[in-house]
Protein backbone atom coordinates (compact mmCIF):
# COMPACT_ATOMS: atom_id res chain seq x y z
CA UNK A 1 0.00 0.00 0.00
CA UNK A 2 1.20 3.34 -0.90
CA UNK A 3 1.93 6.06 1.88
CA UNK A 4 0.55 8.99 1.50
CA UNK A 5 2.70 10.79 4.39
CA UNK A 6 5.79 13.35 3.40
CA UNK A 7 7.38 15.48 5.53
CA UNK A 8 6.03 18.28 3.27
CA UNK A 9 2.96 17.66 5.76
CA UNK A 10 4.66 19.67 8.74
CA UNK A 11 4.19 22.69 7.37
CA UNK A 12 0.44 22.23 5.98
CA UNK A 13 -1.37 21.21 9.12
CA UNK A 14 -3.30 23.75 11.62
CA UNK A 15 -1.12 22.83 14.84
CA UNK A 16 1.10 26.36 15.42
CA UNK A 17 3.61 24.31 17.62
CA UNK A 18 4.57 21.74 15.03
CA UNK A 19 4.61 24.28 12.45
CA UNK A 20 7.33 26.21 14.66
CA UNK A 21 9.15 23.21 15.51
CA UNK A 22 9.53 22.13 11.99
CA UNK A 23 10.35 25.85 10.74
CA UNK A 24 13.18 26.47 13.83
CA UNK A 25 14.66 22.56 12.29
CA UNK A 26 14.53 23.57 9.00
CA UNK A 27 16.59 26.65 9.48
CA UNK A 28 19.18 24.88 11.77
CA UNK A 29 19.70 22.31 8.52
CA UNK A 30 20.23 24.94 5.99
CA UNK A 31 22.82 26.86 8.60
CA UNK A 32 24.17 23.55 9.47
CA UNK A 33 24.83 22.43 5.72
CA UNK A 34 26.14 25.76 5.21
CA UNK A 35 28.74 25.73 7.59
CA UNK A 36 29.87 22.46 6.71
CA UNK A 37 30.12 23.64 3.00
CA UNK A 38 31.88 26.47 4.09
CA UNK A 39 34.78 24.23 6.20
CA UNK A 40 35.30 21.76 3.25
CA UNK A 41 35.80 24.74 1.26
CA UNK A 42 38.31 26.04 3.57
CA UNK A 43 40.39 22.79 4.50
CA UNK A 44 40.21 21.96 0.88
CA UNK A 45 41.98 25.34 0.10
CA UNK A 46 44.43 24.96 2.98
CA UNK A 47 45.39 21.12 2.07
CA UNK A 48 45.44 22.51 -1.37
CA UNK A 49 47.64 25.76 -1.29
CA UNK A 50 48.98 25.16 2.47
CA UNK A 51 48.33 28.96 3.20
CA UNK A 52 48.61 28.84 6.85
CA UNK A 53 51.08 26.50 7.44
CA UNK A 54 53.22 29.00 5.05
CA UNK A 55 51.72 32.07 6.95
CA UNK A 56 52.48 30.56 10.45
CA UNK A 57 56.31 29.81 9.23
CA UNK A 58 56.92 32.89 7.71
CA UNK A 59 55.43 35.30 10.76
CA UNK A 60 57.04 33.03 13.49
CA UNK A 61 60.56 33.30 11.91
CA UNK A 62 59.64 37.18 11.55
CA UNK A 63 59.02 37.10 15.33
CA UNK A 64 61.50 35.46 15.88
CA UNK A 65 63.98 37.54 14.39
CA UNK A 66 62.48 40.95 16.27
CA UNK A 67 62.84 39.41 19.56
CA UNK A 68 66.34 37.34 19.25
CA UNK A 69 68.34 40.42 17.37
CA UNK A 70 66.42 43.67 17.62
CA UNK A 71 68.08 46.04 15.94
CA UNK A 72 70.65 42.92 14.52
CA UNK A 73 72.40 42.71 17.86
CA UNK A 74 71.79 39.65 19.31
CA UNK A 75 69.79 39.62 22.79
CA UNK A 76 72.35 38.92 26.12
CA UNK A 77 72.72 35.72 27.70
CA UNK A 78 70.66 37.23 31.04
CA UNK A 79 67.49 38.15 29.43
CA UNK A 80 67.41 34.91 27.21
CA UNK A 81 64.94 33.24 29.61
CA UNK A 82 62.26 36.31 28.88
CA UNK A 83 63.21 36.34 25.35
CA UNK A 84 62.16 33.03 24.54
CA UNK A 85 59.51 33.10 27.08
CA UNK A 86 58.01 36.26 25.15
CA UNK A 87 58.62 34.44 21.83
CA UNK A 88 56.60 31.33 22.66
CA UNK A 89 53.97 33.55 23.97
CA UNK A 90 53.87 35.11 21.01
CA UNK A 91 53.67 32.21 18.75
CA UNK A 92 50.75 30.85 20.99
CA UNK A 93 48.55 33.75 19.98
CA UNK A 94 49.60 33.59 16.12
CA UNK A 95 48.62 29.64 16.41
CA UNK A 96 45.28 29.96 17.75
CA UNK A 97 44.89 32.70 15.48
CA UNK A 98 45.55 30.92 12.37
CA UNK A 99 43.50 28.02 13.63
CA UNK A 100 40.48 30.60 14.95
CA UNK A 101 38.89 30.74 11.23
CA UNK A 102 38.93 26.75 11.02
CA UNK A 103 37.27 26.43 14.36
CA UNK A 104 34.66 29.46 13.70
CA UNK A 105 31.15 28.35 13.86
CA UNK A 106 32.18 24.95 14.70
CA UNK A 107 29.99 25.16 18.20
CA UNK A 108 27.03 25.24 16.31
CA UNK A 109 27.14 21.97 14.68
CA UNK A 110 27.76 20.93 17.99
CA UNK A 111 24.82 22.30 19.18
CA UNK A 112 22.74 20.98 16.90
CA UNK A 113 23.69 17.86 17.30
CA UNK A 114 22.52 17.70 20.42
CA UNK A 115 19.59 20.56 20.28
CA UNK A 116 17.97 19.46 17.30
CA UNK A 117 16.59 15.75 18.30
CA UNK A 118 14.95 17.74 20.88
CA UNK A 119 13.57 19.67 18.96
CA UNK A 120 11.95 17.15 17.20
CA UNK A 121 10.80 15.21 19.84
CA UNK A 122 8.91 18.16 21.62
CA UNK A 123 6.80 18.72 18.38
CA UNK A 124 6.67 14.97 18.45
CA UNK A 125 5.29 15.36 21.89
CA UNK A 126 2.75 18.33 21.05
CA UNK A 127 1.39 16.77 18.31
CA UNK A 128 0.32 13.22 20.20
CA UNK A 129 -1.11 15.06 22.91
CA UNK A 130 -3.15 17.64 20.59
CA UNK A 131 -4.50 14.54 18.26
CA UNK A 132 -5.31 12.28 21.63
CA UNK A 133 -7.34 15.89 22.47
CA UNK A 134 -9.27 15.88 19.32
CA UNK A 135 -10.02 12.03 20.27
CA UNK A 136 -11.71 12.82 23.20
CA UNK A 137 -13.53 16.15 21.65
CA UNK A 138 -14.55 14.18 18.61
CA UNK A 139 -15.65 10.97 20.20
CA UNK A 140 -13.56 9.30 17.92
CA UNK A 141 -11.03 6.34 17.53
CA UNK A 142 -10.77 5.19 14.33
CA UNK A 143 -7.76 4.70 12.70
CA UNK A 144 -8.46 7.02 9.71
CA UNK A 145 -8.66 10.24 11.79
CA UNK A 146 -5.85 9.62 14.47
CA UNK A 147 -3.09 8.11 12.42
CA UNK A 148 -2.42 11.47 10.11
CA UNK A 149 -2.20 13.71 13.08
CA UNK A 150 0.18 11.13 14.81
CA UNK A 151 2.61 10.53 11.02
CA UNK A 152 2.67 14.38 11.17
CA UNK A 153 3.58 14.57 14.89
CA UNK A 154 6.40 11.62 14.84
CA UNK A 155 7.37 13.66 11.19
CA UNK A 156 9.22 15.87 13.81
CA UNK A 157 11.24 13.57 15.38
CA UNK A 158 12.62 12.63 12.22
CA UNK A 159 12.97 16.00 11.13
CA UNK A 160 15.29 16.60 14.04
CA UNK A 161 17.32 13.52 13.37
CA UNK A 162 18.07 14.45 9.75
CA UNK A 163 19.61 17.84 11.16
CA UNK A 164 21.36 15.68 14.14
CA UNK A 165 23.28 13.22 12.48
CA UNK A 166 24.96 15.27 9.55
CA UNK A 167 25.83 17.85 12.52
CA UNK A 168 27.66 15.49 14.56
CA UNK A 169 29.46 13.18 11.89
CA UNK A 170 30.54 16.52 10.24
CA UNK A 171 31.28 18.01 14.00
CA UNK A 172 33.67 15.35 14.80
CA UNK A 173 35.43 15.00 11.08
CA UNK A 174 35.92 19.02 11.19
CA UNK A 175 37.21 18.82 14.96
CA UNK A 176 39.43 15.80 13.90
CA UNK A 177 41.00 18.11 11.03
CA UNK A 178 41.50 21.49 12.89
CA UNK A 179 43.40 19.20 15.54
CA UNK A 180 45.09 17.81 12.71
CA UNK A 181 46.34 20.91 11.53
CA UNK A 182 47.29 22.20 14.88
CA UNK A 183 49.41 19.86 15.45
CA UNK A 184 51.29 20.01 12.70
CA UNK A 185 51.66 24.08 13.26
CA UNK A 186 52.81 22.47 16.80
CA UNK A 187 55.69 21.01 15.52
CA UNK A 188 56.80 23.80 13.26
CA UNK A 189 56.73 26.02 16.30
CA UNK A 190 58.64 23.77 18.62
CA UNK A 191 61.09 23.23 15.87
CA UNK A 192 61.59 27.04 15.87
CA UNK A 193 61.58 27.13 19.63
CA UNK A 194 64.27 24.94 19.91
CA UNK A 195 66.44 26.91 17.35
CA UNK A 196 65.66 29.64 19.24
CA UNK A 197 67.31 28.68 22.15
CA UNK A 198 69.91 26.88 20.52
CA UNK A 199 70.90 30.63 19.04
CA UNK A 200 70.69 32.82 21.92
CA UNK A 201 72.32 30.81 23.98
CA UNK A 202 75.67 30.12 21.49
CA UNK A 203 77.89 32.99 22.08
CA UNK A 204 79.55 32.22 18.67
CA UNK A 205 76.55 32.79 16.71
Amino acid sequence: MKSDFSLLMLFGGDDLMVLLASLLLVAGSIITWAIIVEKFRLFGAEKKTGMVMSMFRAEAEKTARELLRPNGVRVANSNASNVLEQLQTRLDMLQDKLIATFDNRLYFLSMASVVAPFVGLFGTIWGVMQTFASIGANQSTSLAVVAPGIAVALGTTALGLIVAIPAAVFYQYFVKRNDDLYNRIDVVKKDLMVKASIDIMNPGA
